[in-house]
């Protein structure tokens, strides 16, 4: 069935660690498609296979890889020791640390606008865990359920491929970053599931079959990130990651997955007020932070 209740705060550790590690990789990340483009203020739109394939050989980008990559590492460790929906939201923690470097690397001051929307998103999450954390449960994971998620993930996949493939030249930096964190969300449940399926000694092609839509949304989601990078700032990446892929993961670990089944009315009240003040809190970052208003005015006064 799972692991005992008792190792869910070294889950949420975990949790903590990832999203540390998370931070570093966006941070280095960002600054080394940045330093790809040979304009001074990021560009709109997306970035061409032959910039993604320059990113690949540059030590700031391969170090942001790795940081990412240990972030992965540590937070399956922490979803295979605790619900989905109570440690997928500590992500969150990774929205403070990204805005601390993103402000000391570009020398850009923290406005109180800013430090506004980081507190809505990081208390929005922050009050979603804690009221998870005391109804969520392990639960098993039938082939009906595995079959659900693969559904609706196959069908925004169809959705984002259409859009994103047509649309994406236009598509602004918020637009990239709701795409990817929808993915996300999906790229940790399914690696829940297949955790839970091992736990529960069902490793077979349906579950294979999981592990190969994680892939592919993992591959999908990244091309977003890289493409969020080049037109927004790391923080307001992260920002929309840490909160649109919680609130996807734990929407699924909910309805679908039913780790929440003892939550009474009041509970998924909260829940809906914590998500809502959550969501909030991207848009107003998406608005107010002080590196996109003033490229946004260079652009301007460059037309």
């Amino acid at each position: 069935m799972g692991p005992s209740e008792g190792f869910r705060s070294l889950a949420i550790l975990l949790a903590v660690a990832a999203a540390v590690a998370l931070a570093y990789g966006a941070h280095f990340q960002n600054a080394a498609v940045v330093a790809d483009s040979s304009q001074k203020v990021k560009s709109q739109g997306s970035l061409s296979l032959k910039q993604l394939l320059s990113l690949v050989v540059r030590p700031k980008w391969l170090s942001g890889t790795a940081f990412m990559a240990a972030g992965i590492i540590l937070q399956l460790a922490s979803l295979s020791l605790a619900p989905l929906i109570v440690v997928q939201p500590v992500g969150a923690v990774a929205l403070v640390i990204t805005s601390l470097l993103n402000a000391k690397s570009t020398k850009t001051r923290i406005s109180r606008p800013t430090l506004i929307a980081v507190s809505f998103c990081t208390v929005g999450i922050a009050a979603f865990v804690a009221m998870a954390s005391g109804v969520a449960h392990e639960a098993v994971i039938n082939d009906d359920r595995l079959r659900e998620v693969l559904g609706v993930l196959l069908t925004i996949l169809a959705v984002f491929g259409a859009l994103f493939f047509t649309i994406g030249k236009r598509a602004k930096a918020l637009t990239y970053v709701a795409g990817a964190g929808v993915l996300y969300g999906f790229v940790a449940t399914l690696a829940k599931v297949v955790i839970q399926r091992i736990y529960q000694q069902q490793f077979e092609l349906l579950t294979l079959l999981c592990l190969v839509a994680l892939i592919g949304a993992v591959s999908l989601g990244g091309w977003f990130v890289q493409n969020a990078y080049s037109s927004g700032p790391p923080d307001l990446v992260i920002a929309g990651l840490t909160v649109i892929d919680p609130l996807v993961a734990v929407s699924i670990g909910i309805v679908i997955l039913g780790e929440a089944k003892s939550a009474n009315f009041v509970t998924i009240l909260g829940w809906l007020v914590a998500a809502t003040v959550a969501i909030i809190g991207v848009y107003l970052l998406s608005r107010v932070h002080p590196e996109l208003t003033t490229k946004a005015l260079k652009r301007k006064h460059l037309v």
